[in-house]
């Protein structure tokens, strides 16, 4: 499995982003199944404020900007994806192509 760290911001309203978290507290059982069926078997969202951090393990080779959309074939899961756009913004330096940001890894205790 390879590691992968991405940035994105949430609309910075308290509601909504209390929604968001909401959301994720329980989501939805076709996402789950729509990420692990890509090969995602580790993922996890970390917010501070209205930033957000994913890190998430994949197989080697996957490549985020071409192959995590691909959960999006299951109608439930664009629907998922669809209302999620709804409370994200793209951080600064992000590209119009890509909504999460991929981070570059700087430091790693286990190669020390």
């Amino acid at each position: 499995m390879t590691a992968h760290a991405m940035a994105l911001d949430l609309v910075d309203d308290p509601v909504r982003i209390a929604e968001y978290d909401a959301y994720h507290r329980e989501a939805w059982p076709e996402v789950v199944s729509g990420l692990r069926r890509i090969g995602i078997r580790r993922m996890r969202l970390y917010r501070t404020g209205s930033r957000l951090f994913m890190y998430f393990e994949a197989p080697p080779g996957f490549d985020p900007a071409t192959d995590y959309q691909a959960y999006t074939e299951d109608p439930r899961c664009r629907e998922w994806d669809d209302l999620m756009r709804e409370y994200q913004v793209r951080v600064p330096g992000a590209s119009e192509d890509t909504w999460w940001k991929p981070m570059d890894l700087v430091f790693d205790l286990e190669a020390q």
